[in-house]
């Protein structure tokens, strides 16, 4: 059992590891990558002027998107490097340092839910085992009455796709539709990646 956060371990480990991420995503940005699918698929769920949490936002390139095309958005990430990098490359959200686990934004002084909380990059599989549920217990907790949280991860990575759908639904989340893409495929018992659209219970 996982007791810390993978990319934690990661960082402490080699204090270069943020920055080599920064500068590989910013070399596939400047190649033409197309960086935003996972940020098309939720701008296609909401009206613009919504208000989004990205959760595990990196440096920013999901949140910075959708804050570009008109939504409301806050950031969240544990790697104040990374969230330095969203700062200072997406200016038009609110990034914060921050433990999804114990994740309170009011006490921020954001009081306002969210009508959708995007996670992705594998974000949950880098969390401690003990955190999974507590994680999606504050997501839940973040979200707005008919407001939906879309997480993507792949497989293979000590996260197994039924244990995540059950700790989902211990926090509060229950399946609205389950994907094998970000491109909008169907999941299937093959798929080996899931982007999994919950509501709450």
């Amino acid at each position: 059992m996982s007791t810390q956060n993978q990319w934690t371990a990661m960082i402490q480990a080699d204090p270069a590891h943020s920055q080599r991420y920064i500068d590989r995503f910013r070399s596939l940005a400047e190649s033409g990558a197309d960086l935003v699918g996972e940020a098309r698929l939720i701008d296609a769920m909401l009206p613009r002027g919504s208000r989004i949490l990205d959760a595990g936002c990196g440096q920013g390139r999901i949140g910075g998107y959708l804050a570009g095309v008109g939504h409301d958005v806050v950031g969240v990430d544990l790697d104040p490097v990374l969230v330095a990098a969203a700062q200072r490359d997406h200016p038009g959200a609110r990034w914060l340092v921050g433990d999804l686990g114990t994740l309170d934004l009011p006490s921020l002084g954001i009081d306002e839910g969210f009508d959708a909380i995007v996670c992705a990059g594998n974000v949950v599989t880098f969390l401690a085992t003990g955190a999974r549920r507590d994680v999606l217990r504050a997501m839940r907790a973040h979200l707005r009455d008919g407001g939906r949280a879309v997480i993507g991860f792949g497989a293979g990575r000590g996260y197994d796709f039924d244990e995540f759908l059950a700790d989902a639904q211990a926090g509060g989340l229950v399946p609205d539709l389950l994907l094998s893409t970000w491109d909008l495929r169907p999941f299937t018992p093959e798929s080996d990646f899931l982007v999994a659209v919950l509501r709450p219970r």
